[in-house]
């Protein structure tokens, strides 16, 4: 593969590469709104999301650890910043919308429940019957009808471009090229018949770069995080292709370094090579297929923002290695174990008596049908922090688990 440094890629009047998204060019917001004077469309879209009150609960919900493990593990909050700044890497090198990038790197979480993936495995199981619950699909619910902030629409009324990132990162959900394992929420389908979100074609390089670099992040902080709680040591990362190559590499350029530097070294370097690999895929892709234009990108037929075939293997061999010493490590399964209880228990009570919601959401509650009184619950826990639903879970009940 050529080094990319040597790749250049022409620009037009605002200094973008011909395929990325062009503000100016943007497709437009479900409700009309007069243009900013000083903030492009995408601007305004990250200023929205960064003032969303789901962005603020993003500060204390778990990623991997429960935050009550200590101060230093990520949450939803600092891994979200860290996409975000990998992203703009990206965007920068690209030469695409750096904006539109970060917008759609810092709304990409905002549909996750407390305690990460174990509450959404148990929101998921109580809306079987009503369409099940999706992370993403959530999001979107977020940002176009829950957050209620305007007094001219509800949710944040995002652009086109911003909300095709959000809904369509990791692919097309419909057509030749969707993942037919994988059926498309309703949520999604819903607000698709009012403002069409083109779900047969991929996203912009913008809502891709966001996307791998989701991948990125989660990949060597999840690493570090698992050092940090001495679910695996520094030795460990012998047995990985990457990491183990950065372990030796640094090992022999600071043979007396401390393990606390060593890891962090390692770190830096993870993200640096997954980084400078990406952006030389991704620069030979665009020069082999002679994509000019976002439209091309968008019916392609693949992902273009990728990894190396090499990296991505050596990216998979990671995950399950992370997946086997450190999301199923039985001191995380179990913690996470009763996390899932938790909520569980919350939505059966709530469903059973709405009164005991708060203001607002109990009034709103009144005459709904079953499928939409569920949905309803299921919003108002999917929205709380890991410390809003254990203390909420104590409220409603005498014995509440201490997840630590």
């Amino acid at each position: 593969m050529s080094d990319w440094t040597t790749h250049r890629i022409g620009t037009g009047h605002d200094g973008l590469a011909p395929f990325a998204v062009h503000a100016d060019a943007s497709r437009g917001r479900l409700v009309p709104e007069p243009e900013s004077r000083t903030r492009t469309p995408f601007q305004r879209d990250r200023d929205r999301i960064v003032h969303s009150t789901a962005f603020r609960r993003l500060k204390h919900k778990t990623q991997v650890f429960v935050a009550y493990e200590g101060d230093h593990y990520r949450t939803r909050l600092t891994h979200t910043i860290e996409v975000s700044q990998i992203a703009r890497a990206f965007a920068r090198a690209l030469r695409l919308d750096e904006d539109l990038t970060e917008a759609i790197a810092l709304v990409h979480d905002f549909g996750h429940t407390p305690f990460g993936h174990a509450g959404e495995r148990a929101l998921d199981r109580k809306l079987a019957d009503f369409g099940g619950f999706d992370h993403n699909a959530q999001s979107l619910r977020i940002v176009t009808a829950l957050e209620r902030r305007y007094a001219d629409f509800d949710g944040l009324n995002l652009t086109f471009e911003t909300l095709e990132g959000l809904v369509k990162h990791n692919g097309p959900l419909v057509g030749p090229n969707a993942d037919s394992g994988h059926p498309v929420p309703p949520q999604i389908m819903a607000f698709d018949a009012r403002f069409p979100l083109a779900l047969d074609s991929f996203a912009s390089l913008e809502a891709q770069a966001a996307a791998i670099s989701d991948d990125i992040a989660y990949n060597t902080h999840d690493l570090d995080d698992g050092l940090r709680a001495g679910l695996i040591a520094l030795d460990d990362l012998e047995a990985l292709d990457l990491a183990g190559d950065i372990l030796r590499e640094v090992r022999a350029r600071h043979p007396d370094l401390d393990p606390v530097r060593t890891g962090h070294e390692i770190m830096r370097r993870h993200i640096t090579r997954l980084v400078e690999d990406v952006i030389a895929t991704t620069l030979e892709s665009l020069a082999t297929h002679a994509v000019a234009s976002v439209d091309e990108v968008r019916s392609a037929g693949r992902t273009l923002v990728d990894f190396s075939p090499t990296m991505r293997s050596q990216v998979a061999q990671t995950r399950a290695f992370l997946f086997q010493r450190v999301y199923r490590n039985p001191l995380v399964f179990d913690t996470m174990r009763q996390a899932e209880q938790v909520v569980e228990e919350l939505f059966d009570r709530l469903v059973e008596r709405p009164d005991l919601l708060p203001v607002g959401w109990s009034g709103a509650a009144e005459g709904l049908t079953p499928e939409r009184l569920a949905r309803h619950v299921g919003d108002y826990l999917s929205g709380m922090t890991d410390s809003f639903a254990l203390a909420e879970h104590r409220r409603l009940f005498d014995d509440t688990p201490d997840l630590r």
